[in-house]
């Protein structure tokens, strides 16, 4: 698809509905998302998506430049429609996203379509329940967490079995010595496993790379 036919394609419904390249930067934004986001289609096509809707979710920072969403775009991954707390004119709004992935005619260009529906009241709901279960079953925080958090975009995260590997083992406060030692690879190769952990699940430390896998359900 070209990007005008892709513009005509989210005018075409009431919903709101954008198109971001593998770049990250809008090509696509209807009326319905220039209402939504306070942002016209002359002011956000060319921007980067991530600047514009700021989402986060359960599991943390989800707009960013390591964004997950885009990790399995560009791998031509199908995602799950997934809760998104974007940053709208009335404030921060909880959301349901759906992505469909479309190939340019040419096949090297892939194209991210996201339709947003407002999931506020629902999403507000099932934290209630979440918080009522942790205070009144004395059910671990993070565990209550993982029960509304599988709606997620970081379960996409494009983690190899590796790294899943390694992952459980800083889970259970394993050390990179000890984990080179059991898996019989260096300490160097642990570290650059890490580096790379933290980089798809977006993560600045390993004990909130854990935490965002955990409520993710990826370990």
């Amino acid at each position: 698809m070209r990007e005008g036919e892709l513009r005509k394609l989210v005018a075409g419904t009431s919903d709101v509905a954008f198109v971001v390249n593998t770049e990250g930067v809008v090509v696509a934004w209807n009326e319905a998302a220039g209402k939504l986001f306070g942002v016209t289609a002359e002011q956000a096509i060319g921007q980067l998506c991530r600047t514009i809707v700021r989402g986060i979710d359960e599991c943390g920072a989800v707009c960013s430049a390591n964004c997950t969403v885009h990790q399995a775009v560009t791998k031509r991954h199908p995602l799950e429609s997934f809760d998104l707390q974007v940053q709208t004119v009335h404030g921060e709004q909880w959301c349901n996203v759906s992505v469909i992935i479309a190939e340019s005619n040419s096949s090297t260009e892939v194209y991210a379509i996201h339709i947003v529906r407002p999931a506020d009241l629902r999403k507000r709901l099932e934290m209630v329940v979440r918080d009522f279960v942790v205070s009144n079953t004395g059910l671990p925080a993070d565990q209550a967490v993982a029960m509304i958090a599988s709606r997620t975009p970081a379960r996409e995260s494009d983690l190899s079995e590796r790294e899943i590997e390694i992952l459980r083992l800083l889970a259970r406060g394993s050390t990179t010595r000890s984990i080179a030692d059991g898996l019989h690879i260096s300490r160097t190769t642990v570290n650059n496993h890490v580096q790379r952990i933290l980089k798809k699940l977006d993560a600045h430390t390993r004990l909130e790379a854990i935490r965002r896998a955990e409520r993710a359900g990826l370990i």
